[in-house]
């Protein structure tokens, strides 16, 4: 199993580990911290120094009641970072559901477009299937960041969950996107209540149907802080559980703030021959 993107096929066969990059000034745990170019991709190194496998950038903000930022901003933020990311030598992923930013980065040399909308607005899907090689991530979200929070509800999560990100999937494929490019990701934390997120981890295995690659993004947030009651500050013994017990129901990829922690984590995993659960590529 491995996933295609621009330039690298990355092997899917141990779980990879995607090392989060907020190029922002209102992200919900390290907002500001690396806005400014420099120390963005100062924050690059050190992540890779730590182990990451994949750097995601990410110039605006989806924690619960974020507001949409203006385009323009948003290019201003990423690219300059891009540019350089994409000569440190591994897979480079920019977070964003802007078809123009898309378009942009994938010209900038992006290997991977990650989109918490699924590529449902207007034109994502056409450059996302125009590209001949680029990787893509589909998120499960219901609602949009402003609001996603209010009143999450469902009749079964998982179903539901499964349901959307297979058809998005669906479209893509039918537009001509091989499916090794494509990896699904559940959504934790986007449009779910604490206990939808978890019935989500325990049967995540179930998302493993489609055939598709999975990536979980659980560090530092909020459902860990009312299941540990700690601050976000303190929620890494926490992200660390969650990354391994998403490994634990399949994820290939675990998308954390504490690369050098999650790594450490998996190495012991990896070394105490610790089962998980894993699609076959046959199937798709």
């Amino acid at each position: 199993m491995h996933w295609q993107t621009s330039r690298y096929a990355i092997d899917l066969s141990r779980p990879r580990v995607m090392g989060i990059v907020n190029i922002t000034p209102d992200s919900f745990f390290d907002g500001g911290r690396h806005a400014s170019t420099r120390s963005a991709l100062d924050h690059c190194e050190r992540l890779l120094s730590q182990g990451a496998d994949i750097l995601d950038l990410g110039g605006e903000s989806s924690r619960p009641g974020a507001h949409a930022l203006p385009l323009q901003e948003e290019l201003d933020r990423v690219l300059p970072v891009l540019r350089e990311a994409v000569r440190l030598g591994v897979p480079v992923s920019v977070d964003t559901y802007k078809p123009e930013v898309m378009q942009a980065a994938l010209d900038a040399g992006a290997d991977i477009i990650n989109d918490i909308f699924a590529l449902r607005h207007p034109g994502a899907v056409e450059i996302i299937a125009a590209h001949r090689r680029c990787g893509v991530c589909l998120m499960h979200m219901q609602g949009e960041p402003k609001s996603m929070q209010t009143a999450p509800h469902y009749r079964d999560v998982v179903t539901e969950v499964g349901r959307f990100l297979a058809e998005r999937a669906r479209i893509l494929h039918e537009c001509g996107v091989d499916a090794a490019r494509i990896v699904l990701d559940p959504g934790y934390g986007f449009g779910k209540s604490v206990e939808h997120n978890f019935e989500l981890l325990r049967r995540q295995q179930e998302l493993l149907a489609s055939g598709y690659p999975l990536l979980a993004g659980w560090s530092r947030k909020s459902s860990l802080g009312v299941v540990t009651g700690r601050d976000v500050a303190d929620r890494l013994a926490a992200s660390v559980a969650a990354a391994l017990a998403a490994v634990a129901q399949g994820a290939r990829i675990v998308r954390v703030h504490d690369v050098a922690a999650t790594v450490d984590a998996l190495k012991v995993w990896a070394q105490a021959g610790l089962p998980s659960w894993q699609a076959c590529p046959e199937d798709k």
